[in-house]
């Protein structure tokens, strides 16, 4: 016979012990401790999912710039200058492109630049392009030479200032008129240039660690006040980019930066440091040297220059004469030798109290390392350049009128 439990037995309505009845103060505090845990719950829920999306969000645009992205088309939409960075790589530009809205991705530029030399051996500088461009199109701009700007060029031996020919009336530019030309820029069909008066102006008047003016030179910049000279041969001769987005304090500083790099790179504190001289004397030197000789005789004359200092003579020369008056002539007056100036070295024994120019390498070279001699005079007798050097003053008075003679007066001593 089959037994049925279904009838006899029942389930235990709870297993262990009986549950103490809950007072109504506690059962409040369980249902606002289940309200509490849901409410932080649901914060939590909601913050990751901030999170999640900001990281999805973030992610997809560095993958749309660095990676992917759609190209931009047409013509663009403003001119804009960009710089590309001496070893900047391909996709550097590319960066500097994209950060400057010239292409949608570093990607795009990378891709439309394979195999193309021109950007491979592109030089640093600036570069004047459009935002929001095909990448094909900025790859084909920045190729461009004509897209090249703010190029500077200064020649050995120019000075800050202008200056004039008195018989010709030939206007030679100075480095502040060609910085200011190798500034100017068609930016949306406007044609801007920083002013050659901005320049020296800054010059002048600029705190010395904003024009980068460096420590060897910082004292006889000082001395110099509010002079614009102050920084004469601070700015060293060569091939410079200037950006035409700068002020006038930034241009001069960049390049005065650049131009001490250059000069202590070339071994001037190294000279300095085995002779009585400071860096800054003789880069003063070595101006004296660039206006006063031939690159054949630049040595040579540099040792005129320190045997004369060593014996206390004045230098007398009429370079220093003509670049107080900012004005060149074959032979100087005697008014104008008279007039005390803190460059004139027929008035005052010693050195300028500033460079009269900036001076070349070679001239730096002949400055650092002067050939062997005594000599205290030179003069140059013909007008292929020969110069006579000698230390007996009744031989150098007849080399003077050898070179009369000759139809030369410019160089005479």
């Amino acid at each position: 016979m089959t037994e049925d439990w279904s009838t006899d037995r029942h389930e235990p309505v709870a297993v262990g012990p009986p549950r103490r009845r809950m007072s109504r103060a506690a059962r409040a505090r369980a249902r606002r401790m289940q309200r509490r845990r849901r409410f932080f719950s649901g914060v939590a829920v909601a913050v990751l999912v901030v999170v999640v999306l900001g990281v999805v969000f973030l992610g997809s645009r560095l993958w749309h710039g660095m990676f992917g992205g759609n190209d931009f088309a047409g013509d663009g939409t403003a001119d804009v200058v960009i710089e590309v960075h001496s070893g900047d790589s391909t996709t550097a530009i590319g960066q500097t492109l994209q950060q400057e809205n010239v292409v949608s991705s570093a990607k795009a530029f990378v891709e439309a630049a394979t195999g193309n030399d021109a950007i491979a051996a592109i030089q640093p500088g600036f570069y004047k392009l459009r935002t929001e461009i095909p990448a094909s199109g900025a790859v084909t701009r920045l190729a461009d030479p004509k897209s090249r700007v703010g190029q500077l060029v200064i020649p050995e031996g120019r000075q800050l200032d202008d200056v004039a020919d008195v018989k010709t009336n030939a206007v030679t530019d100075g480095i502040f008129t060609l910085i200011s030309k190798a500034s100017c820029v068609d930016i949306n069909g406007e044609h801007r240039c920083v002013p050659a008066e901005d320049l020296k102006k800054a010059a002048g008047s600029a705190d010395l660690t904003a024009l980068a003016v460096p420590a060897w030179a910082t004292a006889p910049v000082t001395a110099m006040g509010a002079d614009h000279r102050r920084l004469e041969g601070l700015i060293a001769p060569g091939s410079w980019n200037v950006n035409p987005s700068g002020s006038a304090q930034d241009i001069l500083g960049s390049l005065i930066k650049a131009s001490a790099a250059q000069y202590e790179a070339n071994g001037l504190l190294d000279a300095a440091a085995t002779t009585r001289l400071t860096p800054y004397q003789i880069l003063v030197v070595a101006s004296l040297v660039q206006r006063e000789a031939k690159p054949q005789d630049f040595a040579k004359v540099a040792r005129v220059i320190y045997n004369r200092l060593a014996e206390h003579r004045k230098l007398e020369f009429d370079s220093t004469v003509n670049y107080s008056l900012d004005r060149q002539e074959v032979a100087t007056t005697d008014a104008d030798r008279a007039r005390v100036t803190p460059w004139n070295t027929y008035a005052s024994e010693g050195l300028p109290a500033t460079p009269i120019c900036s001076p070349g390498q070679p001239a730096l070279a002949a400055a650092e390392n002067p050939a062997p001699g005594d000599w205290l005079y030179f003069v140059t007798i013909d007008l292929q350049g020969t110069t006579l050097f000698t230390r007996d003053y009744e031989q150098h008075l007849a080399n003077i009128e050898l070179a009369k003679h000759n139809g030369v007066l410019d160089s005479a001593r």
